[in-house]
């Protein structure tokens, strides 16, 4: 018998043996009827934050702070080493949340309520998670709607180093159209297709 949560708009052919191969939906990311204001996602895996990440978002963002570069001078600052640049917390913190939150957004109307709670440094590994604030309809936009959560990011001493307010433009179901054949990214016709499996 075929699992109903695995068909997906007849992409997938019926098992008939064990033998059978069949398209199976993966993970395709949260649409905007699947968000509920309350909502927590805990974002899958935690990031050490490396020398190397700190070293290259500095000089790619050309953040000339020596703070974040400059060990002699960071040693004798009150934090007596170097802190990792804000800007790549955030970022860290924004990708942590893309599978939970945005993986199906078309656009991201804003980041809010920035604050910075406690310094990074390098060796420190990053969670993060999200709330789900507010919902609503587009106005403008009939195949979308607007989803606001706040990001929160901890060290692994459960200390919060970060939150701010997210607001992308989230799909909704019916106009993706997801599937196991095209899931998101994907090209159409690319990979393995239904009628391989015949």
């Amino acid at each position: 018998m075929v699992d109903t949560d695995d068909i997906d708009d007849g992409d997938e052919s019926t098992r008939n043996d064990g033998n059978s191969r069949r398209l199976v939906r993966g993970w395709q990311g949260r649409y905007y009827e699947d968000f509920e204001v309350g909502d927590i996602y805990k974002h899958p895996y935690g990031r050490t934050v490396t020398e190397t990440d700190n070293v290259w978002f500095t000089n790619v963002s050309m953040n000339l702070n020596p703070m974040h570069f400059n060990e002699a001078y960071a040693a004798e600052t009150e934090f007596g080493e170097r802190l990792v640049d804000g800007t790549y917390v955030i970022a860290l913190a924004v990708g942590m949340s893309v599978i939970d939150v945005s993986q199906n957004a078309t656009a991201n109307l804003g980041y809010d309520d920035v604050r910075h709670h406690a310094p990074v440094f390098h060796g420190d590994t990053i969670f993060a998670e999200s709330e789900v604030v507010d919902k609503r309809e587009s106005e403008s936009r009939e195949h979308v709607g607007i989803v606001t959560t706040e990001l929160r990011a901890y060290n692994q001493r459960d200390e919060l180093v970060l939150s701010l307010e997210r607001t992308p433009m989230v799909l909704k179901r019916e106009h993706a159209r997801p599937s196991a054949a095209t899931p998101p990214g994907w090209v159409e016709g690319v990979g393995t297709q239904p009628e391989d499996l015949d």
